[in-house]
């Protein structure tokens, strides 16, 4: 939320400077999470002076240029070429002089250097609105009043606005501050706190009136839970322009674009008070009348982007007597807009449920200014001073006279709330004793008015529109912010308990798997658990129904809770991709989400992304391209790292992967990984190869407790390396070769590797050759050669029987 520093000095007397009251204001709980410089013209037009144009005589080499001299009040005119078709001799002008700044449309700067067009030289330029900032014309240079002298700063005689703007995140409890007024009253509080003299002053409607009662709208408000509060007044013979420069500016510094003098007013009043208004032609409304109330479910409305909705039946409605007008304090439509013709509006100022408001802005996908403010709860007894606020700058701005008196439907007045706050309580969660008067002090600063005081607290009445204060742990959470934070001693000594736990916590675990991933070059991603249900159509792995889904999501992105990790982390490297960081190892710890048995289920994971290069080029060795056995070789040092022994391996079944491997020991699945499908990556835009491993990270901790670390000496004696060249049909698995050899010799047998795999070229037709080395040890004493060559002849007499092996 963006709020003008000039602003808040409409409401109260502020006299900190920029840096200061953005402290205080995030200190008040409002962080302020920016701050900006606002111009309303971009450069302040520093460096442009009115000249006066003395000669203008045709360029000799350019028909369509004019050689000028200008006197710019310093005694030496000077000369520029100008190519404007309307310069001419005694013109009062704007002229950038030499070393000024001037800005494009597109906001990028650029620079008044000497120079020469056509041979002639010019010492600056004479400028059109559009190259100032201060329109959209460029038929011509700017035509100044006569009267002006040459030398004048055009600053002192166009009014160049300059503010501060601050951006603060707005928490969703904090709606009485979603306004300047609303930050001022807090800002005005935490002054007070500082012993500082603050006044607070609101707009006057005390010259609201009404002229005459010839246009007068019935209102009927059909369900008033859903409208508790109604206002309406019309205001006719008025004319829509385009609003004075002041209110353009205090639009422009907050990121809001105007649009005519009406709606324009209706939006300040919004930013200004926090009450959404809503101006209607009043002419393009039928039979006089105003009914809000629900409309059948599918009906088609058109609102104000163009865009046809079907309207669900709950969708509270603003109609006339015979179509809806507009999505009650949500969207306009398209019919009853105001535009250049209106002559007559009725306004409209009301108070809407909250949760209403919040179903059906999430329902169509909109948010508006109106809606945010709405379906947070918004202050409902300013709803008619809003409206009598708003008439009186219309009539101002647009001319006109009310027409009716204002019509208020307010048949249940909405009661501030009653809390008891006890004086012990307090002590207790702020944890330091607080004056009596100072409480009482801090709460009438907020408006809380005091009703009662007794030895052990206060009865206190809150204002309705703090929604967010019912409760008496919420009074002190007021007390303690505008009291500050900063301001409660610390204590001397720090209490701790030691807890005995087990090293295979889940965080402990983590940590050591996150440091080793770290250490080998990967960064550590979190990613949302919400998703798409769409996913579910590209991939077999996911049951459509088997999805947590979402009561009110925020867009049909993020409906339902993700069955597993591999969306959200393409999503991570299509961003880190499309700006050409190509090259990228990632992972997360995150949970997945389904339904069993009409149970919700929910899993732990660790997801690893690789793609791109493994390695960077480098002068002395060419990058080195991320391989399936990277993947492979990352995940068993991972293993190795925890103690998981005894895994054993099998062609994966998941349609995830386009070629990849099931990873298991003792009996518990711990890890599927390998070459992710293009289909699948191909949805995320990513395109390059990707490779993925889902790790099941509550087995790991299982297995990981499981197991323990044995240490034993280096063996004095010498291994052995004997190495086979096996020729062996296509479909045979290194596994195969590696398990028929543990299982021959399972005490001598220290290592099995596998160092060569041919194919191709002088090899039979559906045959391979493994190049397989195998390293022998006898721990208590030195191999024979006799040894060594009977364990050698045993493994090949396994290998031809059980694989039909050939040596080459």
């Amino acid at each position: 939320m963006k709020i003008s520093y000039n602003w808040l000095k409409q409401f109260i007397n502020l006299t900190l400077d920029v840096t200061k009251t953005a402290t205080l204001l995030t200190d008040l709980g409002l962080e302020v999470e920016g701050v900006e410089s606002y111009e309303s013209v971009k450069g302040s037009l520093e460096g442009i002076v009115v000249g006066k144009v003395l000669t203008c005589d045709q360029h000799p080499d350019a028909d369509r240029l004019k050689l000028t001299t200008v006197d710019l009040g310093d005694g030496d005119p000077v000369q520029i070429v100008c190519g404007a078709p309307n310069v001419d001799k005694g013109q009062k002008v704007p002229v950038a002089t030499i070393g000024t700044t001037l800005y494009d449309e597109n906001g990028e700067p650029w620079k008044i250097k000497k120079g020469k067009i056509r041979g002639k030289e010019s010492h600056g330029m004479i400028c059109a609105e559009d190259e100032l900032g201060l329109g959209k014309s460029h038929e011509g240079i700017m035509i100044l009043d006569k009267k002006l002298k040459p030398g004048t700063p055009l600053s002192d005689v166009v009014e160049v606005e300059t503010d501060t703007i601050f951006e603060i995140g707005l928490t969703p409890n904090r709606a009485d501050a979603m306004s300047h007024m609303g930050v001022a009253r807090d800002l005005k509080a935490g002054l007070l706190q500082q012993k500082a003299k603050v006044t607070f002053n609101t707009p006057s409607v005390s010259n609201f009136k009404v002229e005459n009662r010839s246009r007068r709208f019935q209102i009927d408000v059909k369900d008033p839970l859903l409208a508790p509060r109604y206002c309406g007044v019309t205001i006719s013979g008025l004319k829509v322009n385009d609003s004075p420069a002041w209110l353009q500016n205090k639009l422009k510094s907050i990121g809001l674009s105007p649009i005519n003098n009406v709606v324009d007013v209706t939006n300040y009043v919004l930013h200004e008070l926090g009450q959404p208004l809503h101006a209607f032609d009043a002419n393009q409304l039928a039979g006089d009348k105003i009914v809000v109330k629900t409309v059948k479910a599918g009906t088609k409305f058109t609102t104000l982007d163009g865009e046809e909705r079907a309207l669900h039946s709950e969708d509270l409605m603003i109609c006339d007597a015979k179509k809806p007008l507009c999505i009650a304090g949500v969207f306009g439509g398209q019919q009853s807009g105001v535009t250049e013709n209106t002559t007559a509006i009725f306004l409209e100022s009301a108070y809407f449920n909250p949760v209403s408001i919040r179903k059906t802005a999430k329902r169509h996908g909109l948010n508006t200014d109106a809606s945010f403010r709405f379906e947070r709860g918004i202050d409902p007894t300013i709803t008619e001073y809003a409206l009598k606020r708003a008439a009186i700058l219309i009539l101002e701005l647009a001319g006109g006279e009310v027409t009716s008196d204002v019509e208020d439907v307010y048949p249940k007045k909405i009661e501030d709330f009653q809390v008891r706050l006890t004086f012990d309580k307090a002590n207790t969660l702020i944890g330091e004793e607080l004056p009596t008067e100072t409480i009482k002090d801090i709460l009438s600063s907020l408006e809380i008015k005091v009703n009662n005081v007794t030895e052990t607290g206060l009865g206190l009445t809150i204002p309705a529109y703090r929604v967010d204060v019912q409760r008496e742990v919420d009074v002190i959470e007021e007390i303690l912010r505008v009291y500050g934070y900063n301001n409660i001693a610390f204590g001397t000594k720090i209490n701790a308990s030691v807890s005995n736990s087990s090293r295979y916590e889940d965080h402990k675990l983590q940590n050591v798997v996150g440091n080793q991933l770290a250490a080998k070059g990967f960064y550590e991603i979190l990613n949302n658990s919400l998703t798409s249900k769409e996913h579910s159509a590209h991939v077999d792995d996911i049951d459509e129904n088997a999805y947590v889904t979402l009561v009110n999501p925020l867009s049909t992105d993020l409906e339902v809770m993700r069955q597993n990790m591999v969306f959200s982390g393409l999503e991570s490297l299509a961003y880190n991709i499309n700006r050409k960081n190509e090259d990228l190892k990632l992972f997360e710890f995150g949970k997945t989400y389904h339904i069993k048995d009409d149970k919700c289920i929910e899993e732990k994971h660790l997801s690893l992304f690789i793609t791109g290069n493994r390695t960077a080029e480098n002068w002395n060795r060419p990058s080195a391209t991320s391989s399936f056995f990277y993947l492979k070789g990352v995940l068993d040092g991972l293993f190795t790292k925890l103690g998981i022994s005894g895994i054993s391996y099998d062609t994966t079944s998941s349609a995830l992967f386009s070629e990849g491997l099931d990873a298991s020991a003792n009996k518990k699945e711990l890890v599927r990984f390998g070459v992710l499908s293009t289909s699948i990556t191909k949805i995320m835009d990513v395109d390059q190869e990707v490779l993925y491993a889902d790790i099941n990270w509550q087995n790991v901790i299982d297995l990981a407790a499981k197991n323990s670390f044995k240490f034993k000496p280096i063996p004095k004696y010498p291994s052995v390396r004997r190495d086979f060249a096996l020729l062996l049909d296509k479909q045979v698995a290194f596994n195969d070769v590696k398990q028929i050899a543990q299982k021959t010799e399972g005490k001598l047998l220290k290592e099995i590797q596998l160092f060569d795999v041919y194919e191709g070229k002088n090899l039979p037709e559906g045959k391979k050759s493994y190049a397989v080395s195998f390293t022998l040890q006898d721990e208590h004493k030195t191999l024979t050669d006799k040894q060594i060559d009977k364990v050698m002849n045993k493994l090949r007499q396994r290998f031809e029987k059980d694989l039909q092996a050939e040596l080459r």
